[in-house]
């Protein structure tokens, strides 16, 4: 994805501005950052879930090599 830098970013908040209007831009933010949130705490729960699949097939296969 390119580097829009600071004069594409603040192209993007004027546009956004002339659609949605000043009255509507905090609660697009809120709605935005949320997601956002939602998304990292996700993301975050899987990578966990992933660690704790691995911690127990490595437990299982040491057990396994212990009875051999």
């Amino acid at each position: 994805m390119p580097n829009i830098g600071i004069p594409g970013l603040i192209l993007v908040l004027i546009i956004a501005l002339v659609i949605f209007g000043p009255s509507k831009l905090p609660q697009l933010g809120r709605a935005v950052g949320q997601t956002l949130k939602e998304f990292k705490t996700s993301t975050r729960d899987i990578i966990n879930d992933e660690e704790k699949d691995d911690n127990k097939l490595e437990a299982k296969e040491t057990e396994v090599e212990k009875k051999l």
